[in-house]
């Protein structure tokens, strides 16, 4: 086998035996929450007959083992359960269960919602980060490239939440520019939905873009000093023309790396930012869960941020080979 599709093999291998492991944690992590979805449905005042018995309808007296490999087999068919909230409503008021919505049905419109969320994001982000990055290597050391380096870091270094509000202070409180609240809607237009999704970019694009920024910058300036670079400058190329067409080029393995694993991020870690906008995405919608301890949703959410995870790394691993002859053909 070439030794590409082999390493390739070898990468998918591995995220596949990642991803089971992490299922187990994840399984083992949100039975382990305090409190009972029986118990908070019920209140304080629930009398023990009564807890036992919603328990032995929802599958929770079953050994802990024995409920993890029905929750695999579902997953490994497609099917994520059924939520916790939406049986236990559907038995109190005698709705037949093949007509119930299932844990697939409430995250779908959420996904759609979270990606559209990183799509946006990452358009205003990954080509400001690396253009921002180009020109801090281009001015090495100036007051620009200083001024650059404090604005992300100062913005890297803040909890997203302070990021937000201070974007809500500033743009839809004392300049109402942008909505505060981003209650978009299936069927909006998409001029309103991106509108309405707009602050919260910005404030994911102010703590994604650190990364990518420093790392574009510190690549570029290391291969500012390689014998090709120098014999570009003594042919009299432009400084711009020689960092993008030269050094840029050979830069893109770790830059690629740092902008998947940051596009992982704005999947995986917007939930702080979805609920301080009160965004209808997966984040909003795990935390409403682990409130009311809707364990197959919340274990649900939990995958499929891991497993988005898993593939972006596995997508950079796979694209920094490609982009690196050294890597490609490693004897």
């Amino acid at each position: 086998m070439n030794s590409v599709p082999k390493i390739i093999a070898q990468r998918l291998l591995l995220g596949l035996l990642t991803l089971f492991v992490v299922s187990i944690i994840i399984f083992t992590a949100v039975n382990m929450l305090p409190g009972d979805f029986a118990q908070a449905i019920l209140g304080q005042s629930a009398t023990p007959e009564a807890v036992a018995a919603i328990r032995r309808d929802l599958g929770l007296d079953q050994p802990p083992i024995t409920r993890y490999f029905t929750w695999l087999a579902g997953v490994l068919q497609g099917d994520l359960g059924t939520s916790f909230a939406q049986a236990n409503f559907a038995s109190f008021v005698g709705e037949d269960s093949g007509t119930r919505t299932t844990v697939a049905d409430q995250i779908a419109p959420r996904i759609k919602n979270t990606l559209f969320l990183a799509g946006v994001t990452a358009a205003i982000a990954v080509p400001f980060a690396i253009g921002l990055g180009i020109l801090a290597a281009l001015y090495r050391n100036s007051a620009f490239d200083k001024v650059s380096n404090v604005f992300t870091l100062t913005s890297i270094s803040s909890p997203e939440f302070f990021v937000a509000y201070i974007l809500i202070l500033f743009l839809a409180v004392l300049n109402p520019w942008l909505p505060s609240l981003s209650n978009i809607y299936d069927g909006m237009a998409f001029s309103d939905r991106l509108e309405k999704t707009m602050l919260p970019a910005l404030a994911l694009t102010l703590v994604v873009t650190a990364h990518m920024m420093r790392m574009t910058r510190a690549a570029i300036i290391n291969l500012l000093a390689s014998p090709y670079i120098e014999m570009a400058r003594l042919k009299g190329m432009k400084p711009m023309r020689v960092i993008v067409h030269h050094a840029l080029p050979n830069a893109l393995a770790p830059i690629i790396n740092v902008v998947a694993l940051n596009l992982a991020y704005l999947v995986t870690g917007v939930v702080v930012v979805e609920v301080v906008f009160v965004y209808p995405g997966v984040g909003q919608l795990f935390v409403d869960s682990v409130k009311i301890r809707d364990i197959p949703v919340v274990q649900a959410c939990c995958l499929i941020f891991a497993a988005v995870y898993i593939l972006l790394n596995l997508l950079a691993d796979i694209l920094s080979i490609l982009s690196n002859p050294r890597l490609r053909h490693p004897k």
